[in-house]
């Protein structure tokens, strides 16, 4: 009899056990489906079903598809395919951003810092857009970080306490660990100039920025080799620094491209200055073609026709896929922050 209800137990436990476990794949799958739609069904949705779904979804669904994204299971990528051999060691992709209409500004003077430009106006007294490429293998060890200085080469720069008690940090453009990195000390102190800043909230700066350039420097280089990146500002919000007149962006963006063998990937992000400190950075994928739209830029307008009709008309659902290590890498980098 004993025996008996020992063997009813166990049989109980695994099936209670089985049903847990399906329960907890069934929510993590719906998590999964629901943070890959677009942003605007997902604000849809957020307006419309009860908060206590939403929350349940996003909770489970962010982690469970950066996971699934980072190893290629799950979402899409934008590729084109190209005869031409990539521009190994040059700072641009293909070509730099061309103004088409406002909100770009008509006044941008490009400063050439060897491995990145800086698209910089005096109007805005920050840079409008900068570009840098980033090698495979890191080169160089990282050496203690150097003070921000004003740059003498760039009309109007400011100086590093003009973002003194204002709520904002002095925000990287170009990244001081990828040029640190990979081109030394030398590199990295052009990253402090304040021609290379633009002012960020801290969350955005400390957050899902810091999340999309450490995959760009470290997790994407070491999957597709060197990455080119076209990263600026959107300043359409006339709002300026407390105590100044440097124009504070409503949103930042990144445009992202990289090839490997004669696969083209292409990826932008637009992110608001007021970003959830622990935002998830696939929620802020938008087409080249939004992103164009938006900023009054043109991006890759070097590429053939066809090929950047491909990259910048469709929208990825996913950052890269990065090998398998870097997925869980990613994961405990988030888990610091």
């Amino acid at each position: 009899m004993r025996s008996g209800r020992h063997s009813f137990a166990r049989s109980l436990a695994r099936k209670c056990a089985a049903i847990f476990l399906f329960a907890v794949v069934l929510i993590l799958a719906a998590g999964d489906w629901f943070v890959h739609h677009p942003r605007e069904w997902l604000e849809k949705r957020e307006r419309e079903w009860p908060r206590w779904i939403v929350a349940t979804l996003e909770w489970t669904g962010n982690p469970t598809g950066d996971i699934t994204d980072a190893l290629g299971l799950t979402g899409t990528d934008v590729v084109a395919e190209t005869t031409d051999a990539a521009p190994a060691n040059s700072v641009l992709f293909a070509g730099v951003p061309i103004r088409r209409h406002a909100p770009a500004p008509d006044d941008i003077t490009v400063l050439d810092r060897g491995e990145f430009l800086v698209g910089w106006s005096p109007k805005l007294r920050h840079a409008a857009w900068c570009a840098y490429h980033v090698p495979a293998g890191q080169r160089y060890r990282i050496e203690t970080r150097p003070p921000f200085r004003k740059d003498k080469n760039a009309s109007r720069s400011p100086v590093s306490t003009d973002y003194a008690r204002t709520g904002y940090d002095r925000g990287h453009m170009v990244p001081n660990f990828a040029m640190a990195s990979r081109f030394g000390t030398n590199m990295q102190a052009r990253t402090f100039l304040l021609s290379n800043v633009a002012p960020q909230s801290p969350a955005l700066n400390r957050g899902v920025w810091r999340d999309v350039e450490h995959r760009i420097s470290e997790s994407w280089t070491a999957r597709y080799g060197e990455i080119w990146v076209i990263v600026g500002a959107l300043d359409d919000s006339h709002e300026t620094l407390s105590g100044s007149d440097i124009s504070v962006p409503s949103r930042l963006w990144q445009v992202v491209v990289a090839q490997k063998d004669r696969e083209v990937r292409a990826l932008a992000v637009l992110v608001e200055q007021q970003v959830p400190w622990r935002a998830w950075p696939t929620r802020y994928i938008v087409s080249i073609d939004e992103l164009e739209a938006l900023t009054g830029f043109d991006f890759l307008a070097g590429l053939p026709d066809g090929m950047e009709t491909a990259l910048e008309s469709r929208r990825p659902t996913r950052l890269w896929p990065v090998n398998f290590l870097d997925a869980f890498r990613q994961i405990a980098n988030r888990s610091a922050r």
